[in-house]
């Protein structure tokens, strides 16, 4: 059963329609009959709080990425259901933001902010008092453009989803048309927009099939772009776009499941690893990481849950974050036996190393969630507590 904050989370945009293909998901799959490492000392998690954000469950802070230097951006949820966004500093102060045209009813305004860069161009998409969503682009001055994917193409569309920006300034989104399908797009620093989708993605009308890229580190420096795709049959799998255009679609092994039912892609770094997730057809899910030549390792932390929608990586009731740096290093989140989160980092090698923000509730959909990390290691993201409020954290890099 989904709590509060699962009910009030998963109103936002990009959770509902994940929502909607999930449950088309379930049913057609319903129609188809490594050691924990241990640390002497885990380094201090800093929680902090967004000034307006609210203190009802389901409201709070949403740190969702965090770039070289411990800059964070993310988004608030206020005491009446509008979302706003924020720019954390290294030494904590925190300026909040809104894009023009912001709507201020529950569930408008800032509702997505998934992607800076170096520079801090902050990237996202703003619900209006019609709930036409649209894109921005933040800089670091303030000043905003913004702008609609599908429009822009010759596209009727009121949908315009935006996941990250590399530091040329490409913007990486996607954008819902009028049959209902989603489609990849990469926006260039002179405004100029290019559609994309995998050959396999579906495009049954009605279905929300199509291209969903990957949030915050879906997009490398050189351009190489990462994400899912649904397909005619309902099943999500893995993509990369390199930078010159050229689609390689895979899924993992499934050798640590039942089979491989769905993937997908949390991010790719500097060096082209890519981390993702996968469910198998037990729903449990697993995760894993691929290197540039191909090869897929699976894993599963230790602790991980085994029933459905638990496992490493869970992000059933949300949208999957996550992220790996340019070390190769993991951090992400796992649902265990209990169905509550916690944090976890992946060594190159293969170790694990868990940990809880302090004041993480500890029942059914509460705990802690890693949404990013950045070169040096430092790993943001939010805590749900015992009431359900969501607080922003985040972990220094160890020494």
């Amino acid at each position: 059963m989904k709590t509060s904050f699962q009910f009030n989370f998963t109103s936002s945009y990009r959770n509902a329609k994940r929502s909607m293909v999930w449950a088309m998901l379930c049913l057609a799959l319903c129609m188809l009959g490594l050691g924990l490492s241990a640390v002497a000392q885990q380094p201090p998690i800093i929680t902090f709080e967004a000034p307006h954000a609210g203190t009802n469950a389901g409201q709070g802070t949403f740190p969702w990425g965090i770039v070289q230097g411990g800059w964070i951006m993310g988004n608030y949820i206020d005491g009446n259901g509008v979302y706003h966004g924020f720019l954390r500093a290294p030494d904590g102060f925190i300026t909040e933001f809104e894009p023009p045209d912001a709507g201020n009813e529950a569930g408008q305004g800032t509702v997505q902010v998934w992607g800076m860069s170096p520079t801090l161009e902050i990237v996202g998409a703003v619900a209006d008092s019609s709930n036409v969503l649209r894109g921005f682009l933040r800089t670091l001055q303030g000043k905003f453009t913004l702008f609609e994917a599908g429009p822009a193409l010759g596209v009727s569309s009121v949908v315009t989803d935006v996941e990250g920006v590399n530091p040329a300034g490409v913007i990486l989104g996607d954008y819902l048309d009028a049959n209902d399908i989603y489609h990849g797009f990469l926006r260039s620093p002179d405004g100029k927009i290019i559609q994309f989708d995998p050959p396999d993605a579906g495009s049954v009308p009605g279905s929300y099939q199509g291209t969903y890229p990957a949030i915050f580190e879906g997009i490398s420096p050189a351009g190489a772009t990462v994400g899912e795709y649904l397909d005619s049959s309902y099943v999500f799998h893995s993509f990369l776009r390199d930078p010159a255009g050229h689609f390689t679609e895979f899924d993992p092994y499934g050798a640590v499941g039942s089979g491989v039912a769905s993937s997908g892609t949390v991010g790719i770094n500097p060096a082209g690893e890519i981390a993702g997730w996968y469910f198998d057809t037990t729903f449990v899910f697993h995760g894993y990481v691929r290197a540039p030549d191909g090869q897929i390792t699976e894993y599963d932390v230790p602790g991980s849950g085994t029933l459905e929608y638990q496992g490493t990586n869970a992000c059933w009731y949300i949208s999957c974050f996550g992220g790996i740096s340019p070390g190769g290093t993991i951090a992400e989140s796992y649902a265990d036996d209990n169905n509550v989160y916690h944090g976890y980092v992946r060594t190159p090698e293969g170790k694990f190393i868990v940990f809880d923000a302090p004041g993480a509730g500890k029942d059914t959909w509460q705990g802690t969630q890693a949404t990013a990390i950045n070169p040096e290691g430092q790993i943001t993201g939010y805590y749900t507590d015992k009431k359900g409020v969501v607080h922003g954290f985040v972990r220094l890099a160890v020494p």
